[in-house]
């Protein structure tokens, strides 16, 4: 695939560009948003991988061109990369449907990891870091929602959040599949995620929460 890569950390971007060319990807490496949106603007790429926070003033300078360049290509697929969690950021990503991807910067050091997560969001997919769900779903504000669900349903929402099929989480708790099937399905209805969303409500039953949150004003933790 064609990747352009938008990343103002020089070591950063040219280990992920060394990478990628490694496993066989056409890589543009940039510093800045200019250099993104000139890069995307030449020819339209495979994927996108950016990070938040960019020159000049390094707060969300990279969400806010990759959710420009979503506008302008539909369906799109980027990757962003942060230091940090950011709640209010996952939220504004997962939004923009399939095809997206947040994950901790230090989860780049697990390269076979890395290089999955890029190709799910290359194919559509929605790649949300387990750490940024485990710190969300032990956030204070979530205790009394998540309290809608069974300790068993936390359990199994948990192991969701890792990206494991129902398959591997039922062979991890020794139950049936047809019982995590069960409990996924128990967890849809408890958090009001439709069936017309079919192909992201396991991502946006562990975010509906933190979408809650978001619009309610308080601020994010991390």
């Amino acid at each position: 695939m064609r990747v352009v890569i938008a990343e103002d950390a020089a070591l950063l971007r040219e280990g992920l560009a060394h990478i990628l060319r490694h496993a066989g990807h056409e890589v543009t490496p940039v510093p800045d948003v200019p250099g993104l949106l000139t890069a995307v603007a030449a020819a339209v790429p495979t994927a996108i991988i950016t990070d938040i926070r960019m020159p000049p003033d390094f707060r969300d300078e990279g969400l806010r061109a990759a959710l420009r360049l979503r506008q302008d290509h539909p369906g799109l697929p980027i990757l962003v990369l942060s230091q940090y969690v950011e709640h209010t950021y996952a939220a504004e990503l997962v939004a923009m449907g399939g095809g997206i991807g947040y994950l901790l910067k230090d989860r780049v050091g697990d390269i076979p990891e890395f290089l999955t997560a890029l190709d799910d969001v290359a194919a559509g997919g929605t790649v949300i870091d387990p750490d940024i769900v485990r710190r969300f779903l032990s956030r204070r504000t979530m205790r009394a929602p998540m309290e809608r669900l069974t300790p068993r349903e936390r359990e199994v929402l948990a192991l969701i959040a890792e990206g494991r099929t129902n398959t591997s989480i039922a062979r991890q708790l020794h139950v049936t599949d047809a019982a995590i099937a069960k409990h996924v399905n128990n967890i849809f209805a408890k958090l009001d995620i439709p069936p017309h969303v079919d192909g992201h409500r396991r991502v946006l039953a562990v975010l509906a929460h933190l979408r809650h949150d978001h619009g309610s004003g308080q601020s994010p933790a991390g």
